[in-house]
């Protein structure tokens, strides 16, 4: 498996048998998404940033919202979450996506604005792959992000939705929440790409380039 990180909350999951493509953005955000082709599109909540469901080619078939979907050899969950801290009142729903390809199991936590409640901690006992909001403004911040890590245990740890030069919100850098998960001296890396048997026993947090 090969995962590229697109800017914002969108990456790139190529597996054996379908690439996936997560939260598609428009121009508005700042990065530039091009047309990326996919089988699979998901999008957390119908916003700009993460449901330009038409910037993706090759016919994908597109899944929002929660539901058990089957495509392509890829098992997808939808689960019901919020986008702030007060079940939705100020931001609306998000919806965190379990992911299930090459026997890698991912968690795509979109646009998450709260600590997660017991039953969907247990619900993401097995995450291998977890991709994380960690700026803060519109989703849970570098400390919360980390809180999550701590809870969920994953494997892989790729933060994203954070400050870069391409983005003109005010979000937290990606700095902040590796000071939170004691890190230095991370750096960036173009792609990731992983196997089942060659996943770290302990939990690895991975930073992306942005690649168009």
């Amino acid at each position: 498996m090969e995962i590229t990180w697109l800017g914002h909350s969108c990456f790139r999951i190529k597996g054996r048998d379908a690439t996936l493509i997560t939260d598609p953005y428009d121009e508005s955000i700042g990065y530039s998404l091009g047309k990326p082709k996919a089988n699979i599109v998901t999008s957390s909540h119908p916003h700009p940033g993460h449901g330009f469901v038409a910037g993706i080619g090759g016919l994908p078939k597109v899944v929002q919202g929660s539901g058990e979907y089957e495509i392509s050899g890829v098992f997808i969950s939808g689960i019901a979450a919020f986008h702030d801290s007060e079940r939705g009142k100020r931001r609306g729903k998000n919806t965190v996506y379990l992911i299930e390809m090459d026997e890698i199991a991912l968690c795509h936590l979109g646009d998450l604005g709260h600590v997660l409640p017991s039953e969907l901690v247990e619900e993401l006992s097995n995450v291998e792959v977890l991709m994380i909001p960690v700026g803060g403004l519109s989703t849970i911040d570098a400390a919360l992000a980390a809180e999550m890590v701590s809870l969920l245990q994953p494997r892989i740890v790729i933060p994203m939705h954070y400050k870069t030069d391409a983005v003109h919100f005010p979000f937290e850098p990606v700095s902040a929440f590796l000071k939170q998960m004691g890190l230095k001296g991370v750096s960036a890396q173009p792609k990731l790409s992983i196997t089942k048997g060659g996943l770290p026993e302990g939990t690895k947090v991975v930073v992306l380039d942005y690649h168009s």
